[in-house]
């Protein structure tokens, strides 16, 4: 749909194009406006996407011309609607770049295999919070190595203590987790169909 420049900003800054390497593996995620200066630079080209049976890079000359679809995203320009593109592959980039998952309750209790660190019960999401060892009343910050998953009962008994204070026991030292390649770590948060050839849901 062709959208009211209204609305335009918030497409053009909204997360939602992936970006593949020359191999076709996702190594990020870029703004529609950052997407449109890599295919006008050559840096990228476009994939027009008609199911699995049809995958055809554009150059960003006949990106331009390109049919604006009903299920589309389009920008409003001097020249007519543009397509925004859902998927670009940065043509003369090889490397699938690794990173740490963002620091986060899902995280921590991701590296935690949803057990309660001072216990080693399996807890529902719901039932676990995140547990600063270092409190952060002591100073502690918000690292990897300073946030466990804990059952909810046990972050209150720990209260503002250390764990030894507080008659409790880590399973486990807390640790950055091994970085992953970026493909792991992207989410397909918008639900676009033609990212789920190249990213896991």
């Amino acid at each position: 749909m062709v959208v009211c420049k209204h609305f335009m900003n918030d497409i053009l800054n909204k997360s939602m194009v992936l970006v593949l390497n020359r191999n076709w593996q996702a190594v990020n995620v870029r703004t529609p406006q950052e997407a449109f200066c890599m295919m006008a630079t050559n840096v990228a080209t476009g994939l027009e996407i008609e199911g699995q049976n049809h995958i055809r890079p554009v150059s960003w000359d006949e990106w331009i011309t390109l049919p604006i679809r009903p299920r589309d995203n389009a920008v409003q320009t001097v020249r007519g609607p543009i397509r925004v593109p859902t998927v670009i592959v940065a043509v003369n980039y090889a490397k699938v770049p690794k990173k740490r998952p963002k620091l986060c309750a899902r995280a921590i209790r991701e590296r935690d295999g949803n057990r309660c660190q001072y216990t080693g019960r399996v807890l529902r999401p719901d039932e676990g919070s995140l547990d600063h060892v270092l409190p952060r009343s002591r100073g502690g910050k918000n690292a990897w190595e300073n946030l466990v998953w804990a059952g909810k009962d046990m972050n209150a008994r720990k209260g503002n203590r250390l764990p030894h204070e507080a008659g409790l026991k880590l399973l486990s030292v807390p640790q950055a987790p091994t970085e992953l390649p970026a493909s792991a770590t992207i989410r397909n948060a918008h639900g676009i169909s033609e990212w789920r050839m190249f990213v896991k849901e």
